[in-house]
């Protein structure tokens, strides 16, 4: 028995006890070949009956094998109806005690919510017009323990939903659409970016030196080889070095890991698209940007235009293009590209009320007005351009300003949901931003990017113009979804324990 178990817990372990006794296996141990899902069966039917004069009641489909969970339970004397829910959706069962016999009837009005059963038998549609099952036998496949939850919406519940996932998805088949979706926009991504000859490549999860983007990493120690390594923030430098070495078009669609707070939009372990294409620029990776999102807009919603919590966003390219300081200039009024020094830029984000902190530059100082102020005022699809070099470690310069990259970031509904330039790959310029990258780390710049001298050894061996670009999955599916959190389109997100 299960300590501590509560006294419905208790009445189905008891029940696990005498079907064992009687010599039935509650947990089969042999495979039940299914004929079709619960939804297959149900066009069975609707096509038996289209190819008959009388429809209804009188049309008896196919005999079909199918398997799933026992959601619904309703006795009417010698009959029973029930409610069996697989993948695809739900069915109706009958049960008669005349079709069964005395034994078997008993032992299926005997089965608890939760049960997985195998069944059999052959299709009609009742008096009230739903496709049914009418039993000729059946089998419990897996004997549920715990009573399924009755009330499963709602605020009060969504944390016991994110810890025991697997609830969630039984009784809310809106969460299964939203996982189903997001497996379908990953696949769609692939297939688009294998039919334009990109290669899908793997690199490593763990890093000696934590690379690709500005951020707080999360440390683990190799016990083989005795050193501290990094959950990876980003495969750019690995991706880069695939570049160099003659591969022209690759993507990876992985995980990474920043150790960082957590928001609606923010989770420390996340998916991401992250790509790269020799001999291209900055606006052919917009438009790549711009037909990824739209082509998989258009498979997975079937149209450009969407609802997100009320909002109407319409994704048709092309999307607006805007500097990042034309866009803080429009909102605050503040020119910061007038301003010359970092103290200018310091004090003119103080007097807007934004915190900087006083070893920041110009660019931090810029790019914290624009996340504090400029951000949530992007619904429609925008790309933000030319950002300033200080946060843009690895993106090429602009030739008319330096103190600009070959940046972008496309935002909707205030998020941004890409990342991508024109990638540097001039050695010796990008040892100079590391070099000032390190400077604010000793200034205790915890996301400041390290020294990476393998990177720059591989850049000195010569990488051809390359356009890179990074896509948040998690976002973009929040958006084709309309959740309202990112936790809603992660299977498994972390939590704190228990008390």
């Amino acid at each position: 028995m299960l300590e501590g178990a509560d006294e419905l817990t208790q009445i189905r372990l008891k029940k696990l006890e005498e079907l064992r006794k009687r010599g039935e296996d509650p947990f089969l141990h042999t495979a039940f070949p299914r004929t079709h899902s619960a939804a297959q069966a149900v066009a069975l039917q609707e096509e038996a009956e289209a190819g008959e004069s009388a429809r209804g009641e009188g049309v008896r489909g196919p005999v079909v094998r199918l398997a799933g969970r026992l959601m619904a339970l309703r006795l009417h004397g010698k009959a029973a109806f029930a409610d069996l829910q697989d993948e695809s959706g739900r069915i109706q069962l009958h049960a008669r005690l005349d079709r069964l016999g005395e034994g078997p009837f008993r032992a299926f009005i005997e089965l608890d919510l939760g049960d997985v059963v195998g069944v059999e038998g052959q299709l009609f549609r009742t008096r009230r017009g739903e496709v049914t099952v009418e039993l000729a036998s059946f089998r419990l496949l897996a004997k549920a323990l715990h009573p399924l939850p009755e009330k499963w919406h709602g605020l009060k519940d969504v944390d016991l939903r994110y810890r025991q996932r697997y609830l969630d998805l039984i009784v809310n088949p809106e969460v299964r659409r939203v996982f189903l979706t997001r497996s379908r926009v990953i696949a769609a991504i692939r297939r688009f970016l294998c039919e334009r000859g990109f290669i899908e490549v793997e690199t490593p999860m763990l890093h000696p030196i934590a690379g690709g983007a500005n951020a707080r990493p999360f440390i683990t120690y190799h016990n083989a080889l005795d050193m501290n390594l990094y959950l990876r923030i980003a495969p750019e430098l690995y991706l880069k070095r695939l570049i160099v070495g003659g591969f022209e078009k690759v993507f990876e669609l992985g995980k990474n890991f920043r150790n960082e707070g957590i928001s609606i939009k923010h989770n420390q372990e996340y998916t991401s698209l992250e790509l790269y294409q020799a001999y291209a620029d900055r606006e052919e990776m917009m438009r790549l940007t711009e037909e990824i999102v739209a082509t998989v807009a258009q498979e997975v919603l079937g149209g450009l235009r969407l609802t997100y919590q009320g909002r109407a966003i319409d994704l048709t390219p092309p999307w607006r293009r805007l500097s990042m300081a034309e866009a803080v200039r429009q909102v605050v009024g503040v020119d910061f590209l007038a301003l010359r020094s970092d103290e200018e830029a310091r004090q003119a984000a103080r007097r807007l009320g934004v915190e900087v902190e006083q070893s920041w530059g110009w660019g931090k100082a810029l790019t914290a007005v624009f996340e504090e102020k400029v951000e949530e005022t992007l619904v429609q699809p925008t790309f933000i351009l030319d950002h300033p070099v200080e946060v843009s470690p690895l993106a090429k310069r602009k030739p008319d300003d330096p103190r600009l990259s070959l940046r972008f970031e496309p935002y909707i509904n205030g998020w941004e949901i890409a990342n991508g330039f024109a990638e540097l790959n001039d050695p010796l310029d990008q040892r100079q931003r590391f070099q000032e990258q390190m400077a604010r780390r000793t200034a205790g710049d915890e996301e400041a990017h390290m020294m990476d001298e393998d990177f720059l050894l591989a850049l000195e061996y010569g990488m051809p113009p390359t356009g890179g670009l990074g896509i948040g999955i998690d976002r973009l599916v929040m958006l084709l979804t309309d959740s309202a959190s990112i936790r809603d389109v992660i299977l498994f997100p972390h939590m704190r324990p228990r008390g």
